[in-house]
């Protein structure tokens, strides 16, 4: 360890990535901290003191990596699909030069996915709508040549119907215009039309016999996004009753784009995870993907902390189960495109164990 660090010999990350040093004391005070804020923005219960000092604990631990005990091991699935050992996006991709179908082979065989997500390469749903035929086929050979249960995909993305890619106006724009009315009007046309999009491509997809589909970045687009997908889901529901429906969100908290739009009764606007789940079970989810974001300039210890306090309570009062989302700059990992492993091993074993998540 280097003479500069002195008694500050607790390795750690902050949000953005960058290493830094922390004595034992200063881990423990960014736990409470963490949790306080939770509790203050989420409105949740906060942390018992065995919550806190197993935090402080692992963060603590000296090995570059740390991990659940044999038996407590949970299950893991990915965002984006083959695209991650595709395409190159400058940093983080092998960029391989292989089929659509010998990736997911490799994420199953070699790198040992209990599940695994199909995606096309700008896998919004208003991109996907049309090369749906494609997909179809994509998604049928998948299934022929793998054992794993596979999902589809796609981020419900209301923003692509705004113009200039779509044919809605911008609700912030109207408003900022004082065009209320016309505002709610253009995003209820818009949230209506990615409904029915999902509606369609889900329809098509759920016939070739895949096992399910993955609603990714729910929310992005705030509350008529979210009211939207929810909606799709419901009505996918009536034709495809047993299918795996994973929903994850965006998001702490649901932007009130509209702010007044509702399902079931609730507006949308403000929502946090265990509010944002019973939605969620209302319109027959399968599965929920709580978000929560990193601050990037407070610690993994902070970020962690307040992380677990929103999820524990969305896992409490949640009856589906919870495969939350531990990627670049949710769960308390950095904001980074390719978060360090020893900050993504601790938040996660401090999700399993604190959180009492299904799955990541």
């Amino acid at each position: 360890m280097p003479d500069m660090v002195g008694a500050k010999e607790i390795r750690m990350r902050m949000g953005d990535g960058s290493l830094t040093w922390m004595t034992k004391e200063e881990v423990r005070a960014d736990v409470e901290a963490g949790m306080n804020d939770a509790v203050d923005c989420a409105q949740v219960p906060a942390l018992t003191e065995d919550d806190l000092s197993r935090i402080v604990e692992i963060m603590c631990e000296k090995g570059r990596t740390v991990s659940v005990e044999p038996g407590e091991e949970v299950i893991l699935t990915q965002d984006g699909g083959e695209m991650k050992l595709l395409n190159d996006n400058g940093s983080s991709s092998p960029a391989l030069e292989m089929s659509r179908t010998a990736a997911i082979q490799v994420h199953e065989r070699a790198l040992g996915m209990d599940t695994f997500e199909i995606a096309y390469m700008d896998p919004s749903t208003k991109n996907v709508k049309p090369v749906i035929g494609m997909e179809m086929a994509h998604c049928q050979n998948v299934m022929y040549n793998t054992v794993i249960p596979m999902l589809y995909m796609f981020m419900p993305n209301i923003g692509l119907y705004y113009k200039p890619t779509g044919p809605y106006g911008n609700p912030p724009d109207l408003m900022r215009e004082f065009k209320i009315d016309e505002a709610m009007a253009e995003g209820e046309g818009a949230m209506n039309a990615m409904r029915d999009d999902i509606i369609f491509i889900g329809e098509k997809l759920l016939s070739t016999g895949i096992d399910g589909l993955d609603f990714d970045t729910t929310a992005s687009g705030g509350d008529l996004d979210f009211v939207g997908s929810l909606q799709a889901v419901e009505e996918l529901r009536k034709t495809y009753p047993d299918a795996d429906v994973q929903m994850g969100m965006s998001a702490e908290s649901v932007l009130g784009i509209s702010g007044m739009v509702e399902y079931k009764g609730m507006l949308a606007a403000g929502l946090y995870p265990h509010e944002q789940v019973k939605l969620a079970e209302a319109a027959g989810v399968s599965t929920f993907g709580p978000v929560v974001n990193t601050n990037s300039s407070r610690s993994t210890a902070w970020n962690v902390a307040r992380s677990v306090t929103m999820v524990k309570e969305c896992s409490r009062v949640s009856t589906i189960p919870l495969q939350v989302n531990m990627g670049m700059g949710v769960g308390g990992t950095p904001m980074f495109e390719t978060p360090p492993i020893d900050a993504v091993t601790r938040a996660d074993k401090c999700m399993i164990e604190v959180a009492h998540v299904d799955g990541l």
